[in-house]
């Protein structure tokens, strides 16, 4: 009898494991408002995740306190696959070091790395009716009146804010920053006029450029876009060290168990490869990356530490 229970005890266990995702719904969480960028990777995974492995996959918003309310949440979740966190790059590898009291979890401790999903560059725009033509102008005029060209960005600490403070690092100028509640502004005072310069997310001002209303000078990926092929990076500008991506990730609560966490990273890569998805992702700017856990953890270390000595040493802050 004893055997029997042992046996049957066994045998509902891996029924409940291998029964995962269909015993309850799949929640992906979106630390921002609807309607952005890692939202719209959250919705296109989570319903590819959902055809592709069954069971219910939900998007759900949490917005608030540059993300970290969201992945906070997720931090705390149960490590059993129901609950993942879809974000961008800030609140794992940016907010940290912005946040100098107040954080409830560590980005590199708390949550498991699951894939980048999607990556994207940024182009170094001005108004079309600047008197600035290149780079070389833009560069000589910062060299010229330093503090006084100003820089649009959709807030501090934003990766279009530290990718100015990344660029006026390297090139040994500096800049006004400008930050907005939000990218849409920016861009909006961009097309007006009303600031010089910003380096905005290539899906975000692609249609501006397309359209002659906003001139790009440079990208900061590391070959040029098939979108822009005209548009030069910054690496062959001779400004080597400001090749720099905006991306959305998937993690999850630390201690996601391994089939569970091989599961959803092999739906997640089919979904973002498959033939209706990836060619409305690529056709708006992003790069597919689909990386391992292994090789998103040694990432994410990498751009930690890379934008916690920018932030320091731009002496950046939240206010």
């Amino acid at each position: 009898m004893k055997r029997i229970f042992i046996a049957f005890v066994l045998a509902v266990a891996s029924t409940a494991a291998f029964a995962w995702p269909e015993g309850k719904p799949v929640t992906l969480i979106v630390p921002f408002p609807p309607g952005g960028s890692t939202d719209t990777i959250a919705r296109v995974v989570g319903q590819k995740l959902q055809e592709k492995l069954g069971g219910t996959f939900i998007v759900e918003n949490k917005a608030g306190a540059t993300g970290t309310i969201g992945a906070t949440y997720v931090a705390r979740a149960a490590a059993d696959g129901h609950t993942l966190l879809v974000t961008s790059l800030g609140p794992l590898v940016i907010v940290p070091h912005l946040m100098k009291s107040g954080m409830q979890y560590e980005a590199l401790k708390d949550l498991d790395p699951i894939t980048v999903a999607v990556q994207a560059p940024n182009l170094l725009v001005i108004p079309a009716s600047s008197p600035l033509k290149t780079l070389d102008d833009l560069i000589a005029r910062l060299k010229k009146t330093p503090n006084k060209v100003s820089f649009a960005s959709s807030g501090n600490g934003s990766s279009d804010h530290l990718t100015a403070e990344l660029f006026w690092q390297q090139t040994k100028t500096s800049g006004v920053h400008v930050p907005y509640k939000g990218g849409s502004p920016a861009i909006n005072d961009l097309l007006g006029g009303q600031v010089d310069a910003s380096f905005q997310n290539i899906n975000a001002v692609v249609q501006h450029v397309k359209a002659g209303k906003l001139r790009a000078l440079a990208i900061t990926s590391k070959a040029r876009s098939k979108l822009l092929p005209e548009v030069p990076t910054l690496t062959e500008a001779g400004i080597p060290n400001v090749v720099v991506y905006s991306w959305q990730a998937v993690v999850a609560p630390k201690g996601l168990p391994d089939d569970i966490k091989a599961k959803l990273h092999d739906g997640i890569v089919s979904a973002l490869k498959d033939p209706a998805v990836a060619p409305k992702l690529t056709g708006q700017g992003f790069e597919i990356v689909a990386n391992t856990p292994e090789e998103f953890a040694k990432f994410e270390a990498d751009e930690f530490a890379r934008w916690r000595h920018v932030i320091e040493v731009g002496k950046i802050t939240l206010n």
